[in-house]
């Protein structure tokens, strides 16, 4: 299974770089130069790249590679992917978790209340937000707050989370 890393969003000048915005939380040691990666479409690998060099440009980053030297050769890779194996990721610490581990998972609450799955994480400010995708079609997504006081256990075994509902947390009037 391949870990997406960097979605490729646009070419960069003449020379076949491209411009990627950044999905991982190790950018410098994913670009650095020597680095092999892989370019994905839809969970398919096109080709097999390696880092020549890479900078940071206003959140995103240009990255040259190796096996490209013009832009022609590389326009067909835009709203692809650059991802590793899923073998190749960094183990983390304890109570540290991959964004793909995380998305998927069952929420419940502490009181034992099914609310749904995370949809998405978004990465707001000092901590992450978890998106949950309502289990009512009527209900709105809840925003939940990756933080020690609301998430109070991960359970990636089993695929579930587990948090305490803080007061207006969640509205389920909707």
């Amino acid at each position: 299974m391949y870990i997406r890393i960097a979605r490729i969003v646009n070419t960069f000048g003449i020379q076949g770089d491209i411009k990627v915005i950044a999905e991982t939380d190790f950018p410098e040691e994913r670009f650095e130069p020597g680095s092999e990666l892989s370019i994905i479409r839809n969970g398919v690998e096109e080709a097999k790249v390696t880092i020549k060099q890479a900078r940071q440009q206003k959140g995103t980053y240009i990255i040259s590679l190796e096996e490209f030297n013009n832009i022609n050769q590389v326009e067909g890779f835009k709203g692809a992917w650059l991802a590793i194996l899923e073998e190749e990721q960094q183990d983390l610490p304890e109570g540290e978790f991959y964004h793909h581990q995380i998305i998927g998972l069952e929420v419940h609450t502490t009181e034992g209340k099914y609310l749904g799955k995370i949809k998405e994480i978004l990465p707001l400010g000092p901590n992450d937000v978890w998106v949950i995708k309502r289990h009512e079609p009527h209900l709105k997504d809840a925003l939940i707050p990756y933080i020690d006081d609301v998430v109070k256990e991960v359970d990636l075994a089993n695929q579930s989370v587990q948090i305490q509902l803080m007061e207006g947390l969640i509205d389920d009037a909707d």
